[in-house]
């Protein structure tokens, strides 16, 4: 079993590699890190199922949002489409989208190289899911351009 010590060793070697003094547990144990000013990534470790919780707030909905977005998370949520293993969860009071995504720690500790390059993919997936809801929220064509993604390299140094 991983316990928390494992984890803030595994967080300083996120920070060696990183640069980034952000990868810090605060009082409740969760790790917030600012990315280019869009997202807040968030880490939380699961000592009792040796997991790392990784969420990131997508959007805030309007309360009259149109089906096309529900039914796109929908879809997300039960075939795992465009979701890369990860689901959402929409917070009941403020109707915000959150993408989350659990880690193995293990895995994640042994190849924190792959878990850096992991936590861009995700930050990137955001970016097309915050893309899609615009779209739907806006009742913008399916076939339209997406907004260029931009590359989330900004976790490294």
């Amino acid at each position: 079993m991983n316990t928390k010590d494992e984890y803030e060793a595994f967080l300083a070697e996120l920070r060696k590699e990183t640069g980034l003094d952000a990868f810090a547990v605060d009082e409740t144990g969760l790790v917030s890190v600012r990315v280019d000013d869009v997202y807040t990534l968030n880490l939380q470790f699961v000592e009792a199922t040796g997991k790392i919780l990784c969420f990131v707030e997508i959007a805030t909905l309007p309360k009259d949002a149109s089906a096309a977005v529900f039914r796109d998370l929908l879809a997300g949520g039960l075939f795992g489409k465009d979701t890369a293993g990860g689901y959402f969860a929409l917070e009941p009071e403020t109707e915000t989208v959150v993408y989350n995504y659990f880690f193995d720690f293990e895995k994640a500790s042994a190849d924190v190289d792959g878990f850096i390059s992991t936590m861009e993919k995700i930050l990137q997936l955001c970016d097309i899911w915050a893309d899609r809801i615009r779209r739907d929220l806006t009742g913008e064509c399916k076939g339209a351009t997406p907004a260029e993604v931009p590359d989330h390299d900004m976790i490294r140094a």
